[in-house]
Order: structure tokens, then C-alpha cells, then sequence
């Protein structure tokens, strides 16, 4: 699984492992992701592989797949979390990091479920969990790229559920709405309206996810209140609901 040093993924990895699954960690932070590994081995007596690897690197989905290859490791259940998104004008955004957040968002996660989809569909099981956002059921202005991405991945993940829906494989896309994580400080919306209110922890993203994932369910949207709100943006006027997001995105006013 990747993104699994902190937030949702590192919760996904937690659940899996109570589970009994043996685990591949995948994320940039090697101390995290050693001590994360070292920690889910001694409490559930499973084994946990510890591969650093910055999924913004193009070349890093084939090396995950050659190191595991050469280990003789199968992959059964695939979660696909590594995601980052960035705050402001897409005018005035840094071009290298647009590109980072495509590769990472989109890329590493199409490259990734090519890989590793033949052999699950061959052996006629196995599950993907891909981590969407409700992000996903509009268009972000402020965030424009990282909306644009979770699209992607929510289209791209009802399609293949689609494509795999009798070969013994389910494809799951998981939209949890704000949570709470370090990608707020990382992606500098902590202090924007998004971030107001009562938001869910990562522990209850990341259970819904994996009990939907187990369920064979193609879209997970946790939260009562993330759920009406995807239900009311389907009827909602396009310009309108543009609009709105763009006020919840604008940063707070002292005080506010």
C-alpha cells in the first residue's frame, strides 16, 4: 500500500495488519514507514516490507514491481492512498509541483493497478482500494489540480470495478470529505472555511474504506454529512456549486 507513513494510509495499514494481512509499506519517509512496519509485526505477528520509494519518481512503479517480483511477493490487495494536493492560482502555482501531484495523484496510481491487476484477475481474486475525496464530485478552484486528480481517480476506479466485475476482483473508491490528517498543513488549507467544524479522523476514514473495500463496494463516501452533500451537489446548478467551493476554499478571516 502506498502513503502509508501517516493519516488514512497509515490507519488503512493498521487495520490490515489486526487483520492478519502481511504488508508492503510504501511512502518517501523511511523511518516512518521502518518504525510503522517494526510496530505492526510485533503486535499482530504478521510480516511488514518497508519500500521508500518518492512515487513522484516515474520510473518508481516499475522498481516497486521488480524488487517484489525478485522477492517472489504476491499482491492480493492493492491500496493505492499516496495523494498531496497544493493551495493557490493554478497562474501563480509552481509548474514542478503541478507535475509532482499529477504524476503522484494519477500516474503512480494507474501505473500501480496495471501492474498488479493481471495476476490478481489470473488467480480470479483480489481487491483495490483506490483513495478518492469527495473532491472528486466537483470542480476545485484554489485547488484545481487536486480536484481535477480525485476525478480522475473516481472515474478511472468505477470504470475498471466495471471491467473486473466478474473475474473475482472488486474495485473500490474510497471519498472521504475533510479529514483529519497532516495533509491540511502539508497542502496549506488549515486555515481556509474547508477546514470549519466537525471533520472525521482518519481512523474512521480508513475503517469505512477497508469495511467497504471487504464488502466488494464500488464508492465509499463516509459520513452522514459528506453523503448529503454529494447528493445535493448531483442536482445542484454546475455554476453554483463551483462557486461554493471557491468560497470554502478562500482562507478564513481573522476571527472567522
Amino acid at each position: 500500500m502506498t502513503g502509508a507513513s501517516s493519516g488514512i494510509g497509515y490507519e488503512i495499514a493498521c487495520l490490515l495488519a489486526a487483520d492478519g494481512y502481511d504488508l508492503i509499506l510504501v511512502a518517501r519517509d523511511r523511518e516512518r514507514l521502518t518504525l510503522l512496519g517494526e510496530a505492526l509485526e510485533r503486535a499482530h505477528g504478521i510480516t511488514a516490507r518497508v519500500l521508500p520509494v518518492d512515487l513522484s519518481d516515474p520510473a518508481s512503479c516499475d522498481a516497486i514491481a521488480v524488487r517484489l517480483q525478485q522477492d517472489a511477493v504476491r499482491v492480493d490487495i492493492l491500496v493505492n492512498n499516496a495523494g498531496f494536493g497544493t493551495y493557490g492560482f493554478v497562474a501563480e502555482s509552481d509548474p514542478a509541483a503541478l507535475m509532482r501531484l499529477i504524476q503522484v495523484n494519477i500516474s503512480a496510481l494507474t501505473h500501480l493497478t496495471r501492474l498488479f491487476l493481471p495476476g490478481m484477475i489470473a488467480r480470479g481474486w483480489g481487491k483495490i482500494l483506490n483513495v478518492a475525496s469527495t473532491a472528486a464530485f466537483q470542480p476545485g478552484p484554489l485547488m484545481a489540480a487536486y480536484y481535477a486528480s480525485k476525478a480522475y481517480v473516481l472515474s478511472f476506479s468505477e470504470a475498471v470495478a466495471n471491467e473486473t466485475c466478474r473475474t473475482g476482483v472488486t474495485v473500490t473508491a474510497l471519498c472521504p470529505g475533510p479529514t483529519q490528517s497532516e495533509f491540511q498543513r502539508r497542502a496549506g488549507i488549515e486555515h481556509t472555511r474547508l477546514m470549519r467544524g466537525r471533520i472525521m479522523t482518519a481512523k474512521n476514514v480508513a475503517l469505512a474504506g477497508v469495511v467497504g473495500m471487504h464488502q466488494g463496494k464500488t464508492l465509499v463516501v463516509p459520513g452522514l454529512r459528506n453523503q448529503l452533500l454529494m447528493f445535493l451537489v448531483r442536482f445542484a446548478p454546475r455554476s453554483v456549486v463551483v462557486r461554493m467551493v471557491r468560497s470554502i476554499q478562500e482562507a478564513r478571516q481573522p476571527g472567522a
